[in-house]
């Protein structure tokens, strides 16, 4: 009866060099190692660089030319299309500046929180002086000797 013991410690039609029979789900089998790959990042193209594509596709007579462009520089045609739209509004000079929202404040509305919070500063840092004057003080009069008591003034046990 112990020979059926041995039997059932090793699984029956087990891989070999896997063990218990089993994988990780989505490896294949004879896999070593798992690949990481680099994450995404979006491409970001310089007006220069949009205004050349737009001209180049411009100059472009012949059938599968702009698809031949477009597959050299791994660029979509929709983004040639929006890039030749901005190019007849002049938009491409604008694509220059800077991306992001466009501050709401005005440079002199700016300037003026500026001075307000300088302002707040300066009111607190002397507040903040007599308070550590203060505390100085206390730790002074508590760190100092006092005169020995006389045996007047203290309380009789």
């Amino acid at each position: 009866m112990n020979h059926n013991h041995n039997k059932a410690e090793q699984p029956q039609g087990a891989p070999s060099g896997v063990e218990g029979g089993r994988r990780p789900t989505g490896t294949p089998e004879g896999a070593g190692t798992t690949e990481v790959l680099p994450k995404a990042t979006r491409r970001r193209y310089t007006a220069e660089f949009k205004r050349r594509i737009v001209e180049e596709a411009a100059q472009c007579c012949q059938p599968g030319q702009v698809g031949a462009l477009l597959r050299r520089e791994g660029i979509y045609s929709s983004q040639l299309t929006g890039w030749r739209r901005q190019y007849e509004q002049g938009a491409l000079q604008a694509l220059k500046q800077p991306r992001g929202r466009r501050p709401t404040q005005t440079p002199a509305t700016q300037e003026l929180a500026r001075l307000e919070r300088e302002n707040l500063r300066l009111k607190e840092d002397p507040r903040k002086a007599h308070l550590i004057i203060d505390v100085q003080k206390k730790i002074s009069a508590l760190l100092s000797p006092t005169p020995p008591e006389s045996p007047e003034e203290s309380p009789s046990r």
